[in-house]
């Protein structure tokens, strides 16, 4: 059985990220709603998702970017 430490720190790290969002939005939206009701959980959702995009979008153009380098790469 052959180990590869790459794709376990790939996984693990994904893992990490999707619980990190997860829970920043369970529990932020979760206390929001708790202290001041619905409206304000609403809207403290809709920012979180704002702040979630920008970063999605970066993320994609560094995506992007390494994409195009790598095919441009001489082999």
């Amino acid at each position: 059985m052959k180990r590869d430490l790459r794709d376990y720190a790939k996984q693990t790290d994904r893992r990490l990220i999707v619980g990190a969002i997860l829970f920043l939005f369970i529990v932020g939206g979760g206390l929001i709603w708790w202290f001041y009701g619905s409206g304000a959980a609403a809207l403290g959702v809709t920012c979180l998702t704002g702040g979630l995009s920008v970063v999605l979008i970066i993320l994609a153009l560094f995506w992007a970017i390494e994409r195009i380098l790598k095919s441009a790469r001489p082999k």
